[in-house]
């Protein structure tokens, strides 16, 4: 497994293009190898193979508008194919999927934009947050519904560990029932402060045990850990990164 940065935890340091071309340079420094591109400004696939080459990264993974997903799948899909990335995520559905209808409503769209996917090598990657841990008439995580509506060809996903603990649920027994389907992961970690305020924290800082939710993955056949931070409290991001980096680095990741 490869140890990757979620860009999403850099978004303000990528709004134009020579922000993220220095962006990308600075998590090469940090040692990181691959990437996921999220939340940053718009670019061309030709600039973005350029640039990863020239830092020695790769993308693996990227979140997309959902339009990309419903308008042109085929053209989405070539696009990822110009810098290299098999792995094309969509960062919530509906609502996170707090509803019946919602996940009616992704199965739709997963269904349409398989085909195209499929015929270019390419997979539809889910990220989940916390609303996907409600449930349904059934009794089931609305998660649970869409995995089991949809085949590992179709759909894979992008199991976040922080998201999942908000969410109630056990975040070892979720990566395990998703074994197979999480070729992509996120850590973030869940930490709890004084006066029980709950922040998302660099891996190590909390109370995820990283080390147990890493042999899943192992275990489950994830191929990239994507190091991800949406709020880093006024905290510098790129040092949270790091922070992230040297710990799962230190439990024996690459």
């Amino acid at each position: 497994m490869k140890i990757g940065a979620q860009l999403y935890t850099l978004r303000n340091f990528c709004k134009t293009t020579e922000e993220f071309a220095e962006t990308l340079k600075k998590v090469a420094d940090i040692g990181y190898k691959t990437v996921q591109v999220s939340g940053t400004c718009a670019y061309e696939p030709e600039w973005l193979k350029a640039e990863l080459a020239k830092n020695g990264l790769t993308c693996n993974l990227t979140h997309v508008p959902l339009t990309k997903f419903t308008e042109d799948p085929k053209q989405t899909a070539l696009d990822h194919k110009v810098f290299g990335c098999k792995y094309i995520g969509l960062g919530g559905g509906p609502n996170m999927l707090a509803f019946d209808e919602d996940v009616d409503a992704m199965v739709d769209i997963v269904k349409k934009a398989a085909p195209a996917f499929k015929e270019e090598g390419v997979l539809f990657m889910y990220h989940n947050h916390d609303g996907e841990f409600t449930k349904n008439k059934d009794g089931k995580f609305h998660l649970i519904d869409l995995a089991e509506r949809t085949s590992a060809d179709e759909l894979g996903f992008t199991l976040d560990t922080y998201w999942v603990q908000h969410g109630g649920a056990s975040v070892a027994d979720i990566f395990e029932a998703f074994s197979g389907r999480i070729p992509c992961v996120h850590f973030k970690d869940y930490a709890i402060y004084p006066k029980r305020e709950v922040r998302m924290a660099p891996a190590g800082r909390g109370n995820i045990n990283f080390e147990k939710i890493a042999a899943i993955c192992e275990k489950g056949g994830t191929e990239f850990i994507f190091v991800e931070q949406d709020d880093c409290y006024g905290e510098d991001p790129f040092a949270c990164l790091k922070e992230s980096y040297d710990y799962l680095k230190s439990i024996g990741l690459n």
